[in-house]
Order: C-alpha cells, then structure tokens, then sequence
C-alpha cells in the first residue's frame, strides 16, 4: 500500500530555533530528512509533507522555504504562521510564491483559547482560499468547539484536524471527545488527519485502545475525508515509526481496497493539491 506522510516533523538544530524542544529532551535533536526516509522507504511511505515544528517567530520563513527542497521525497510543506498579526497578508504574498507551501498551520493547542476567537485571526485564515491553501487545526479535545467555529466562520477553506482532535486515549477520554468529533464531521470543509494518536496513548497503548478512536473518526468522516500521517518522531516517544505504520494498517485491514488508498495516498493529493 502507497503512503504519503502528511505530517513529518523534521528538526534542524543546526539552522533553526526551538524553543520549546527546551521541554522535551527526548525530541531535542537533529532530526534529518536522511534519518526519516531510512525508516520510512522500508514501511512503503513513498513521500511525505512536511508540518511546520513551531520554530522560533523569526525563523518561521526561513525553515519553510528551506524544508520544501530539503529532500526529492518531500512533496511539500505546511508552513507556520500567525494569523492574529496584522501584517498576515503581507506574510502571505511572501509565503505564497513558493510553490512547495501547500498550507498553514498555527499550533492552538498551547495558546489562550481566545487566540482563534479573534475577528482578525478569522478574517486571515479566510485569505487561504484565494490561494487554494489549506490550514490545520492543532487543538485539545476541549477546543474542538472553538475550531468548529473557525472552520464556520470561513467556509471557502479547507481544514485538516490534526491527531483525531486530540483524544486523552491514556485516560480512556472517548467523551465528551467522540460527540465532538461526530459534530465537526459534518462541516463539509474540514477533514480529519490519522495521526498523533499512538502518543497519547502512553506507554501501555495497543492496537486495541488506539482502535475506538481511529475508527470512529473515520466512522464520523468517511473514507472520503481523512488522510494518514506518521507524525515522526513525536510519535518516538511511545512506538516506533514501524509500530505506528502496522497499528494503522491493522486498525484499517478490514476497509476495501480503494478506501485504504484514499486514507494512506489518495485523499493527501486531493487535498493539499499535492
């Protein structure tokens, strides 16, 4: 089965800044296209799109232009941004002649739940459909109702929610998560992203507590609306990149065929116009 990555994080301590990598020792190092790719051709993952790895603000530019030609095998990159700046526009006529910039990405997850509320944050992310580009939404399972109020708010863009919305898998925190799931799902502009889950599934995951919320997010979305990613090397921090590629592919062995190649290749294409 083809794969393409849809969220790769790569790190390169020797060009960037990271601050927060500050607060996870296990993931503050250099983290190489070479290193990836020598894990990830063994496991059928053909090419990959690279998510932005909350770099420093002045860095921000720099680590997208430089990650979009950093490999043959990276397709194309999701770039950070700050959309509750003014001078957004600006940014984007900047970030937008580079061909390999496929979306945007601002990490909600760690910021003040009123970030995303703002009239301007909305009024800039709605500029990405004029470029065709698309933004992931990263939040907590608790913010899924603040970004089911973006996505309203523009309705001409395409959203990806990151790591099946965030689920407390450890904890076993299927609700109030899988009702707002289920509710998100039925925007049409917002799909879902398989990823992330095997870390939040702490030390003691299986294929078996990760399945409820793979499955039902897919349930809630369709075949038609979800893409696969590997989310490397965060997902190191409980499993290996192998673990994560067989417990997908397990949790989604029983699906047809053709549904399997939307998940894993076919809907990564369509939508982030790869």
């Amino acid at each position: 089965m083809r794969i393409i990555d849809t969220h790769l994080h790569l790190v390169y301590k020797d060009r960037f800044s990271y601050p927060w990598l500050e607060g996870v020792p296990a993931l503050n190092k250099q983290t190489t296209a070479e290193d990836y790719f020598k894990k990830a051709e063994a496991l059928g993952i053909e090419a990959a799109l690279h998510m932005e790895v909350d770099v420093a603000d002045k860095d921000i530019e720099a680590e997208s232009n430089f990650i979009s030609g950093a490999h043959e095998k990276i397709i194309g990159a999701i770039a950070a941004c700050r959309p509750e700046e003014k001078n957004f526009p600006a940014f984007l006529e900047r970030m937008t002649a580079n061909p390999g910039i496929k979306g945007f990405r601002r990490v909600l997850h760690t910021m003040p739940d009123d970030l995303s509320q703002a009239p301007v944050f909305a009024e800039n992310i709605s500029r990405l459909a004029d470029h065709n580009l698309t933004f992931d939404l990263c939040v907590l399972a608790r913010q899924l109702p603040l970004a089911m109020d973006l996505a309203k708010k523009c309705p001409n863009v395409r959203f990806v929610l990151d790591h099946c919305g965030v689920p407390d898998i450890e904890n076993n925190g299927l609700d109030p998560w899988r009702s707002a799931i289920s509710e998100i799902a039925r925007l049409p502009n917002v799909a879902a992203k398989i990823s992330g889950v095997i870390a939040y599934g702490g030390a003691n995951w299986s294929v078996e507590t990760l399945r409820p919320y793979i499955e039902h997010v897919i349930d809630a979305f369709s075949f038609d609306r979800v893409v696969w990613g590997s989310d490397f090397p965060v997902c190191t921090l409980t499993a290996s990149l192998e673990d994560w590629v067989n417990a997908s592919r397990e949790i989604t062995g029983t699906a047809s065929l053709q549904e399997q190649e939307k998940l894993f290749s076919g809907n990564a294409s369509r939508i982030y116009g790869l």
